[in-house]
């Protein structure tokens, strides 16, 4: 309950308090409600570079806490402020612990204010704010419950970040851009070389891709070119380039992504491996505690059981180059039950005994799970699913293109989701970027890939290989 004390209930030397623990979600939420962007408030990086890794709450959180103290406790629900006069002692960060307290130092019966002394201090005892209040006190008497309030959600992607800061300590890794005739793909190799993270050949009409750099304002000076005809021809030529062992990457362009493909295929001149191609899409879902793997999302349309056993090794193989050791597999569903009417709840149930007897390595798999119970331990939970992966799940193998597609999109325009993207099963990894994916999204794709052909031990066209 709430209960304010009026004018004439409160004494000199009365007091009052609260502790909290400030998180890193109050103080990003506190950035964007007040417009502080300071990277100092909401960036992990620069943090890193520039303090001691901790992000810095900013100063006037502190003020916020006393104003709690004032108008939930004394005086109360009523208060209103005159003046906050506060002096910052020590920087504030994220995760310490401040105790805000407030003391009537004075009553002036002629205003009818009250002036109290404030203080905030931290878990180790700490002065980090002080200074004094003047407030009206309520003039009525009120007690009333606690309000419920809207709950506050920010949602950030930082996700990704820690792959893309893995792949800085790692040489550039050479990478042919296929067709990169458009401002978006220019700029998505611009923005990958000038990370650091590839060497790149770009690969299209000499004439055209000038003409894209041109429109996003950026210059090729220093990068190498190979003419090509066409969007196939340049296709073909990439994919020489890997057989040369002048590429370990292929990254699209602004060619289809069937088109690119289709040469990766080829039986006498692609890069084909007993594996089967498929697609993964990694992302960054705000709501979910880790980054999450969709596949297959993008490339084969109806899956059989032995091509999802590929797509399963595919997406743990890019699990083990991130340095997942084990990943945890859900096999996607209606239902968590085998139903034989239901094909997809058969398929999975074979996959987790494959696992069982070594077919597919290096990972723990479960399935049938629905998508609530692969998310979300508490739906497992009610449902009775005793399961390693249920609600922990590193990747979701869904049951046929239609429904990832449809699982991925949902989770990137409903969830705000970011989604890199990247080909396995060739070779070499395969980037594929949209002109919707973010700076974000396209850095991770290229940051996949660098750390796939990295964990293969190789910088030349070796690259992934099946089995």
């Amino acid at each position: 309950m709430l209960e304010s004390r009026c004018f004439d209930e409160i004494s000199v030397g009365d007091t009052a308090s609260l502790t909290r623990t400030l998180t890193r979600t109050d103080v990003k939420t506190f950035a964007v409600l007040s417009g502080d962007l300071n990277p100092t408030h909401v960036d992990d990086d620069f943090a890193r570079k520039y303090g001691d890794g901790r992000l810095v709450a900013h100063s006037i959180l502190s003020g916020a806490l006393i104003s709690s103290v004032l108008g939930n406790e004394l005086p109360g629900p009523g208060t209103q402020y005159v003046s906050q006069d506060l002096r910052f002692l020590k920087v504030l960060h994220a995760d310490d612990t401040v105790t805000a307290s407030v003391t009537v130092r004075e009553k002036r019966r002629e205003t009818g204010t009250v002036l109290l002394d404030c203080q905030c201090v931290n878990q180790a005892g700490e002065v980090v704010a002080q200074g004094m209040a003047e407030v009206f006190a309520p003039t009525l008497k009120v007690v009333l419950p606690r309000h419920e309030v809207a709950t506050i959600s920010v949602q950030t992607h930082d996700k990704f970040a820690a792959f893309v800061r893995r792949v800085k300590p790692l040489r550039p890794v050479p990478a042919a851009v296929v067709h990169p005739c458009s401002d978006a793909a220019i700029q998505a190799v611009i923005e990958a070389t000038a990370e650091g993270m590839i060497e790149p050949i770009l690969v299209g009409p000499l004439a055209a891709m000038r003409a894209a750099a041109e429109q996003a304002h950026v210059s090729l000076a220093g990068l190498r070119l190979v003419d090509a005809a066409n969007s196939h021809d340049a296709a073909q030529k990439a994919v020489a380039l890997v057989h040369a062992g002048e590429a370990a990457i292929l990254m699209k362009g602004s060619l289809h992504t069937d088109e690119l493909l289709a040469a990766v295929v080829q039986r006498e001149s692609g890069l084909r491996t007993e594996r089967r191609l498929s697609h993964v899409f990694f992302m960054d879902v705000p709501t979910y505690h880790k980054p999450l793997m969709v596949t297959d999302a993008a490339i084969n349309i109806a899956p059989t059981l032995a091509v999802k056993a590929d797509i399963c090794r595919n997406a743990i193989e890019l699990a083990h180059a991130l340095g997942i050791a084990r990943p945890k597999v859900a096999l996607l569903s209606a239902v968590e039950n085998i139903n034989e009417k239901i094909i997809s709840t058969m398929e999975a149930a074979s996959l987790c005994k494959m696992a069982e007897r070594g077919q597919i390595l290096g990972a723990l798999l479960d399935g049938p799970l629905a998508m609530d119970n692969a998310i979300s331990r508490e739906a497992a939970r009610i449902k009775g699913i005793d399961s390693q992966v249920a609600g922990d799940a590193d990747i979701l193998v869904v049951p046929d293109l239609v429904s990832g597609n449809i699982l991925a999109k949902q989770l990137t325009f409903m969830a705000n989701a970011d989604a890199a993207g990247v080909v396995l099963g060739a070779r070499i990894p395969v980037v594929l970027t949209s002109r919707a994916d973010s700076v974000r999204a396209r850095l991770t794709s290229c940051a996949l890939a660098v750390l796939l052909v990295s964990a293969s031990g190789s910088t030349t066209a070796t690259g992934t290989s099946g089995g």
